[in-house]
């Protein structure tokens, strides 16, 4: 079992923490190991590596334990870059998905909730570019269809299953409600929105209880239920898990519901009563959470893992997006180290492994499960349990963002969409902008970099329209990327005297500007080059690194030790078809290769100015799906933001 400096030890670039645990942990053998949640990704991948069997199932299924862990093992995609995470719930999914988006083992006539959550690896592989996408949205309109269908109880509440009538559990919020936000987000479904918040506002009007704050489990509308109380509907006690489910479907939920929903407040509100009372059923010997939640000191109760999972997953995230008080970032710290001394353990085969997860916790059926304190203590306990194995990595992945968002906290990096503003049709045939765009996240955008930004701590934005005072004002590190050719944009934006004017007095006040153009086929060098110049920079009519299919070797570059300051983590990198620069005073070469300047960087007044000839951080080469493993570039990608966040001065 791991002792209390564990989380510390495990987090990734330990030298950002305080500089006794840093030491602490470059003493121990394992300071060098992956990031705890990489870690226990990977182990579950040993025990998992050709499918997902559920519990003690025999064969796979489609199923919410599966839809849960494929969600975690994508955050370790998105935090890594590494394209084996990706490439894990591509065949697990298709082992399902059919070409004509049918689904193996799924039935919708069951109207059974808990088959929707595998839809967010199913909109996960839909936006992502390859051949076969159509048949993922196929079969993400197979269970969007179930949840126009399914049953509900006469305020418009989702039953929770079809066998389960007139009931609503907090389980499903948890089942439905992301899934629902995110393809109501990418398919304009707005009007769906008002849905989503209904279901929770109902949870808040009949399962709330008055006097603590806890959420029952559920409530049986027609009180027809031998668990449910006559008066209330409700269930009888207050199931640690049944709220983390309720807890994670709020902060998820929050990812895609629009800023200016009128529900968006309502939902926040709904996290802002949840987290002190969380707070108040904490263990405070252990930071952890017992099963049935309000029952610590009761004979037979224990601290549970899958439920202290989420709570420290739905504190971490909800603080660190501005939810919640910051305070509760420290509950959610002494949670996670009471999750990793009293349930993780390393295996001899250096796996980990996640004690201590209730099986189990339902209402009705056969045998008849009764919502009582003894019934939830009756369920076994599993080592390994998807349940709770799934919101570990969620917690551990919000842990290791939490040491380090320091540096980006406060700051805000723009990125311009009005040099730069290709439009296509998006997933639902309607006009957007694309290509090196935050949304983007098909290899042509810059979701992924958008990402680590935001996971430093930074908050990223657009520009749409023309650098001026107005609209770089609040903008600490502003990026302009391949500016429009006529042959790109019908009436491109060529940046003019009276926008290069704006842009120097903005970086002479302390500004951090980013130019990165583009092959000279590609991008309208001519008009930027007179803004980089002003810096000392040019790009030059010199193509280089043209690379031959996969023959990635040609645009191999290697970081030199004297950009180590840049690129600490740093070695190889791949850049084709770039641009070339030329320098003069008080421009410096930052990498050169071959007698070519790769990469330069220009102080100018308080201000930075860094420059590279290539869009190159945008997702086909940061996703790890393309390039081969031998290249570091989403770890540049993180070594630069970070850089160029540290080099913001007060403005």
């Amino acid at each position: 079992m791991y002792n209390p400096f564990a989380m510390a030890l495990f987090l990734p670039r330990f030298r950002q923490l305080p500089l006794w645990i840093a030491s602490f942990a470059a003493s121990c053998s394992f300071a060098q190991e992956l990031p705890i949640s990489r870690q226990m990704a990977d182990s579950f991948i040993a025990n998992h590596k050709d499918s997902i069997l559920v519990g003690k199932n025999t064969a796979t299924k489609w199923d919410y334990e599966q839809g849960l862990m494929l969600k975690a093992i994508e955050k370790v995609w998105y935090r890594t870059g590494e394209g084996k995470y990706f490439e894990y719930i591509r065949k697990d999914i298709d082992q399902y998905v059919r070409p004509d988006g049918s689904i193996r083992t799924y039935r919708g006539d069951e109207f059974n909730i808990d088959n929707i959550p595998p839809g967010r690896a199913l909109l996960t592989l839909y936006q992502q570019s390859q051949p076969d996408k159509e048949k993922y949205k196929k079969a993400a309109d197979l269970l969007w269809k179930q949840l126009e269908e399914q049953p509900r109880t006469k305020e418009g509440g989702y039953w929770h299953k079809k066998r389960y009538p007139n009931q609503m559990w907090l389980d499903g919020l948890f089942m439905g409600e992301p899934f629902a936000a995110e393809y109501s987000a990418i398919f304009h479904h707005q009007e769906h929105f008002d849905d989503i918040v209904k279901q929770f506002a109902l949870i808040k009007k009949y399962a709330v209880d008055e006097k603590t704050g806890l959420v029952y489990h559920a409530y049986d509308e027609a009180r027809e239920q031998k668990w449910a109380d006559k008066k209330t509907g409700r269930s009888p006690s207050f199931w640690a898990r049944a709220i983390g489910w309720y807890a994670i479907a709020l902060v998820d939920v929050l990812d895609y519901l629009p800023a200016q929903h009128p529900g968006r407040a309502q939902l926040i509100g709904y996290l802002q009563r949840l987290a002190p009372v969380l707070v108040k059923y904490q263990d405070p010997k252990s930071g952890a959470w017992y099963q049935v939640i309000d029952q610590g000191s009761r004979a037979g109760n224990y601290l549970e893992a899958s439920a202290s999972c989420m709570f420290v997953y739905a504190l971490a995230k909800g603080a660190r997006l501005g939810y919640i008080p910051g305070k509760f970032a420290a509950n959610a710290k002494k949670g996670y180290q009471g999750i990793l001394q009293n349930f993780v353990e390393k295996e001899a085969n250096g796996a980990l492994s996640l004690n201590k997860t209730v099986s189990v916790g339902g209402l009705g059926g056969t045998p008849y499960r009764d919502g009582t304190y003894e019934y939830y203590l009756s369920e076994p306990i599993r080592k390994n349990d998807l349940k709770g194995i799934g919101p570990f990595i969620f917690a551990s992945i919000e842990m290791e963002i939490a040491a380090e968002n320091a540096v980006g906290k406060g700051k805000t990096v723009g990125l311009d969409y009005y040099f730069n503003h290709e439009t296509r049709k998006d997933l639902t045939g309607a006009p957007e902008q694309f290509h090196y765009t935050w949304e983007d996240r098909m290899h042509s955008g810059f979701w992924l970099w958008g990402n680590t930004f935001r996971e430093l701590g930074a908050k990223t934005v657009s520009i749409p329209a023309a650098p001026t005072a107005t609209s770089l004002k609040g903008v600490d590190v502003y990026i302009i990327v391949d500016p429009d050719t006529k042959k790109e944009t019908p009436g491109p934006h060529f940046i003019d005297d009276q926008s290069i004017t704006e842009i120097e007095k903005w970086v002479k006040a302390g500004g951090v500007l980013v130019l990165m153009a583009n092959d000279t086929a590609n991008c309208e060098i001519p008009h930027f080059n007179l803004l980089a110049g002003r810096f000392g920079i040019q790009f030059t009519n010199k193509n280089r690194n043209m690379v031959q299919g996969t023959q990635f070797e040609q645009g191999r570059i290697m970081i030199p030790a004297d950009a180590k300051a840049v690129f600490p983590h740093t070695s190889k990198i791949y850049i084709k078809e770039l641009s070339p620069l030329a320098l003069q005073a008080p421009a410096r070469a930052l990498i050169t290769d071959q007698g070519d300047v790769i990469l330069g960087i220009s102080k100018v007044g308080k201000g930075t100015v860094f420059a590279v000839g290539d869009p190159w951080l945008y997702n086909e080469y940061v996703d790890g799906r393309r390039i081969d493993t031998s290249f570091e570039n989403f770890e540049a990608g993180k070594d630069l933001a970070g850089w160029l966040l540290k080099q913001v001065v007060n403005k």
